[in-house]
Parts: C-alpha cells; sequence; structure tokens
C-alpha cells in the first residue's frame, strides 16, 4: 500500500432538531395545551485510533465526513430523534490540526484512543416547554443549534523511539538492517528510502525498541526541498536521534563535519525544540581507512558529543551502539516536540457552538436602512425562526438583551426604518 502520511479533508457534526409547535386534541378536552416536544441532538463527529490502518489514504481520498442531523421535535412531547454520530477511524500516530488556525485538534498515540472534535448542535424546545401562567398556549419554538464544521489537517508522524537521520546514503537502511528484523531496500544511489522503514531491535539486555530508518535530507529539506517535510515530521516523535554520518565521505560534500552540520541545521530550522532532543553520533563505515582518519578529525571538532564507531555493513559494535540506545531510552521522558510550548493549557480542542462573547454589529446603510450582524445576532437569529407571533415578540425581546434597540438608537435609528438582520427585514418602530 502506497504510504500516505499527510491529508486534508472536512468535517461538520450533525445540526440539532427543531422543536415542535403543537396542542393537545382530545376528545372532551376543549383548548388543550401545549405538547410539541423538543428536537433531538444532531450526530458527534468521532475519531478513533486503529492500529489496523497503516496510513492515511481513506482519509485523503474522501474529502467531507458529515454526521446525521437531529430530528424534528413531534406532538405529544415526543422528543425528535438523535442524530447518528459518524465514527473516523485514523491510525495511530496521528496528529489533528485546524488547517485555518493551525491549532492542535488531538494527538493519537494508543489503539482505541477515542476523542470527539465536533460535537452536533443541542435539539430546539418545543412549545411545550414555553407554557407558564401568563401564557397556556405560547406557540413560541426554538430551532436546533447547526453543526460544527471544521477543516482538518492530519498528518501521520512515526512511532519510534529512535530516528535515524543523515544525508542519503550515509548507511541508515543497512544499519538499520544489522540491528533489527526490518529488511528495507538497500542500494549504492541516493533517496533508496523514500517512505519510513521501522524495525524492532533488542539489546544484549533484553530491552526492546523501535528504530525508523528516516529518508534522506539535503540542504534546504527544513524549506520543503527534497523530500523535505515530507521526513522532518516523522522525525518529531522519536524520542533519540541517531545521526549517521558517512565517515568515508563518499556522499554530500568530502568534509564529515559539514555534513554534520548541514543536518543540524535542517532539524532546528524546521523545529527548534528538535535541538533538544537527545543526540547520538553514529560514526559509520569505520572499516575503512578514510573513515577511521574522518573520525578522527570529527572528534577534534567535537569532542563534547555522544560518538559510537560502527560499521553497519560488517556489524561492528552493533552491540555498543544497541545498549547505548537501551540505556539513554531508560531515563527519557516521552513528550511530542509539538507540545513543547510555553502556556499551552492542553494538547487538544474539543469544538463547541457556545461562546461567551457579545459580537453585535449595527451598519448604517443609508437611506433608512441598517444591517445588524454579529456571531451572537447569528445564534439568536438561528435559535429563534419568526414563523409564529410568540417567537417574533421572543426574537426582538432577544436582541434587546444583545444591546442592538440602545445600538440602534445610538446611531440615530428613525421609526419607519429597515433593519435588516441577515435575510429578515424589520421595520423599526420605536
Amino acid at each position: 500500500m502506497k504510504f500516505v502520511d499527510l491529508a486534508k479533508f472536512n468535517i461538520k457534526s450533525g445540526k440539532g432538531g427543531d422543536g415542535a409547535v403543537s396542542f393537545r386534541h382530545e376528545l372532551y378536552v376543549p383548548n388543550g395545551g401545549p405538547n410539541g416536544g423538543d428536537g433531538g441532538k444532531g450526530g458527534d463527529v468521532i475519531f478513533i485510533a486503529d492500529e489496523g490502518k497503516s496510513s492515511l489514504l481513506d482519509l485523503k481520498l474522501q474529502k467531507s465526513y458529515a454526521a446525521e442531523d437531529g430530528h424534528k421535535g413531534d406532538i405529544k412531547n415526543m422528543h425528535g430523534k438523535n442524530g447518528k454520530d459518524i465514527i473516523v477511524k485514523v491510525p495511530v500516530g496521528t496528529v489533528l490540526f485546524n488547517d485555518e488556525t493551525g491549532d492542535l485538534l488531538a494527538d493519537f498515540t494508543t489503539d482505541g484512543e477515542q476523542k470527539i472534535l465536533a460535537l452536533g448542535g443541542k435539539g430546539g424546545r418545543g412549545n411545550a416547554r414555553f407554557a407558564n401562567s401568563r401564557n397556556k398556549a405560547p406557540t413560541i419554538f426554538e430551532a436546533g443549534d447547526p453543526g460544527i464544521e471544521i477543516n482538518i489537517k492530519a498528518e501521520l508522524k512515526v512511532l519510534a523511539d529512535v530516528g535515524f537521520v543523515g544525508l542519503p546514503n550515509a548507511g541508515k537502511s543497512t544499519l538499520l538492517r544489522a540491528i533489527s528484523n526490518s529488511k528495507p531496500e538497500v542500494a549504492d544511489y541516493p533517496f533508496t528510502t523514500i517512505n519510513p522503514q521501522l524495525g524492532v531491535s533488542r539489546d544484549k539486555q533484553g530491552r526492546t525498541f523501535t528504530v525508523a530508518d528516516l529518508p534522506g535530507l539535503i540542504e534546504g529539506a527544513s524549506l520543503g526541498k527534497g523530500l523535505g517535510h515530507e521526513f522532518l515530521r516523522h522525525i518529531e516523535r522519536c524520542k533519540i536521534i541517531c545521526h549517521v554520518i558517512d565517515m568515508s565521505g563518499n556522499y554530500g560534500t568530502e568534509d564529515v563535519v559539514k555534513n554534520y552540520e548541514l543536518i543540524r541545521k535542517e532539524l532546528v530550522e524546521y523545529n527548534f525544540n528538535l535541538e533538544k532532543r537527545l543526540e547520538i553520533i553514529v560514526a559509520n563505515k569505520i572499516d575503512t581507512e578514510e573513515a577511521q582518519i574522518n573520525t578522527l578529525y570529527f572528534k577534534e571538532k567535537y569532542n563534547d558529543k555522544n560518538i559510537i564507531e560502527v560499521s553497519g555493513l560488517n556489524k561492528i559494535n552493533i552491540d555498543k551502539l544497541l545498549l547505548e540506545i537501551g540505556d539513554k531510552l531508560e531515563n527519557l521522558k516521552d513528550e511530542p516536540l509539538w507540545l513543547i510550548k510555553e502556556d499551552q493549557e492542553s494538547d487538544f480542542k474539543l469544538y463547541t457552538f457556545e461562546s461567551d462573547l457579545k459580537d453585535v454589529v449595527v451598519n448604517n446603510l443609508g437611506n433608512g436602512k441598517w444591517d445588524i450582524t454579529g456571531k451572537d445576532v447569528l445564534k439568536v437569529y438561528q435559535k429563534t425562526p419568526i414563523s409564529t407571533h410568540d417567537n417574533l415578540l421572543l426574537f426582538n425581546e432577544k436582541l434587546k438583551n444583545l444591546g442592538v434597540y440602545e445600538l440602534l438608537r445610538t446611531k440615530g435609528a428613525k421609526k419607519g426604518d429597515i433593519v435588516k438582520v441577515f435575510d429578515l427585514e424589520l421595520e423599526w418602530m420605536d
């Protein structure tokens, strides 16, 4: 199967069902009271991590996911049926972002993990809810809340303890074959690896961990050149970075120090927090004379680095490398890089329709015409259809409570002016 690690799509939760307007019509019961039922809740959009999935191909092919709307309330105080939820399965290791704002919505790290990304709208109340001593036969009802629509960007990041990074043909795939049960393609040309390859390794103390052979980097990768971001997003998951350097100097430049600094620069420019990851320098192809000379030169420049000399091809010092990785992993805190941010309160956001902000805008269009907009006005407009006289009175009362009347007076609205509220045109009678 083709490996797909980035997908963009749209989700929408269900609209709440409208409340009903109904009255009792029973034999020998004149002027029966209201019995319109409430509308049903709209369906939620739920994401579940599934270890059986290996790519985001399904999400890439299907561009939208919509839950069912709630059903309208009915007579005899019958509650409308709730809309069906929609379940979207994603691979373990998937991270979801709001594509418009960049906000982190969810991070799936374990099989079966479940999160609601968009809550369905609440159902509207039927007229039975509005009966009181002053109005025993109300025709008031509420429309259901609208659903939530979000444009999603999904990224699948490799779930590995250790990531092998380095220039193309540094010997990463050969090394992965030497230390694990993985059999990645190995050849004497750059970019043999174009997708992450995973292997499971075990050291002499019986400790196991996953290792990823990640596609080779080139200069400018942090800007998207070469495999660019297709590679770099995966290194964010790894707890340890093993920087594999071809000490023979056959690829990249002949200067192994410059080769190391080039890759290091790309990692930091892509995500500054990568600099905080624990790093092991793997001096590869040490079985050649050129590599031994270059390793001495490298150690003079970086004598404070943790350097392990190996040969993936001839399996030299493989056990030493595995023990070093096992020791380091025992004491490391597992924290994704995108969570290492100041003042970040949570790792995902739950989107609902509710808002505490009052957003009201009154515009004078001239010639006795006014336009009323704003998120809170929209909510009143959607929630209170004016198809009955009682609802028209309630609609006006809600606008008054939002401060719309006061704003119109302040801006000079006169009797007979036309006030437009979205699709409605009303006459100002103040």
